[in-house]
């Protein structure tokens, strides 16, 4: 099985060990800092205590490795694009792409929604670019439960949480995704299959849109934003506007934002992806978590204000941080 992770960060490095580890013979598309020590150390994954070597092949020109079977996508939402048009020589008729990221996907509506189905999502796909690169029908969807943070480049630090969620973007269980569920249940990381992975996506994607933002705009961590009346009270609005509107778009969320933020702010004083990414000087994901979700809102006609709000002020503070 040919298996290459595109984007060797937190994430696709702990997949990559892992799958390393249980014997798939991985390779790694990377360049500079993380090239080289891929070519030097390869994988270290950092784990309840366990410190784990995995070696990989690293190259960073995809024309290479040629088309593989499986291709895990783990970047950063706006890397997309650019990452979308390099991953062309991996890409064969059969390839699978497994795409491990955070916020509206741009195989959202393939094949669901009904009325809405085929709909391009501009905020996370413009002109529909990534969509003709890595079409919608070579895509198994993937939910991340698990917080990792990149300590150095190729060392990734896990440290909560160790589950995958798969599921076909046009529903029901498919060879391929039983497939998929067996070989990451092998190399240690709990994977289950859904029946419908939008469902999936929304309820992660309903805690990252409001704790993101506002972190990135008050630099605090998890804890910290819950823990204020104030904060929490915005918070349950923009979790009660995205509830709103998910069931409009056929998905549905039964829990409520007072158990949600409870469940968050029981894990203590971490920072949020965007903070992360924000404190390191990177591009933050606005878009694909929060801007996915007002123009979502406004093409059903759901009024999505305290969303609408906090994106126009995160995406200011952002432009002049240098961030968006």
């Amino acid at each position: 099985m040919k298996v290459t992770v595109f984007g060797a960060g937190a994430i696709g490095g702990w997949i990559g060990a892992r799958l390393a580890n249980s014997g798939v013979s991985i390779n790694v598309i990377a360049r500079g800092n993380t090239f080289e020590a891929l070519r030097s150390n390869g994988l270290t994954l950092i784990s309840n205590g366990e410190r784990l070597q995995a070696s990989v092949n690293v190259e960073c020109d995809a024309a290479r490795l040629g088309i593989q079977d499986l291709v895990v996508l783990a970047v950063k939402a706006p890397a997309l694009r650019g990452a979308a048009a390099q991953m062309k020589p991996l890409l064969g008729p059969d390839t699978v792409v497994v795409a491990a990221m955070n916020g509206v996907p741009w195989w959202f509506f393939h094949r669901f929604g009904d009325s809405l189905a085929g709909t391009q999502i501009e905020s996370v796909d413009p002109g529909g670019a990534i969509a003709r690169a890595i079409p919608p029908r070579q895509v198994v969807g993937c939910v991340v439960h698990a917080a990792c943070i990149l300590e150095a480049p190729a060392v990734i630090n896990q440290f909560s949480g160790n589950k995958l969620i798969l599921g076909e973007p046009s529903g029901g269980y498919t060879s391929r995704v039983r497939s998929l569920v067996d070989l990451f249940n092998s190399a240690g990381i709990e994977t289950h299959a859904s029946s419908q992975i939008q469902n999936d996506v929304w309820y992660k994607l309903w805690g990252n849109l409001c704790i993101n933002p506002i972190s990135s705009l008050t630099g605090a961590t998890v804890d910290r934003i819950i823990a204020d009346s104030d904060l929490r009270e915005l918070l349950t609005k923009m979790m009660l506007e995205a509830r709103t509107l998910g069931r409009r778009l056929g998905v549905s969320i039964d829990e409520s934002p007072e158990s949600r933020l409870q469940l968050l702010g029981s894990l203590g004083a971490f920072k949020s992806s965007m903070l992360q990414d924000a404190d390191a000087g990177r591009k933050i994901e606005l878009d694909a978590l929060v801007g996915a979700v007002s123009e979502l809102g406004r093409l059903v006609g759901v009024p999505t204000p305290t969303i609408d709000a906090i994106l126009g002020l995160t995406r200011v503070n952002a432009q002049m941080r240098g961030l968006y």
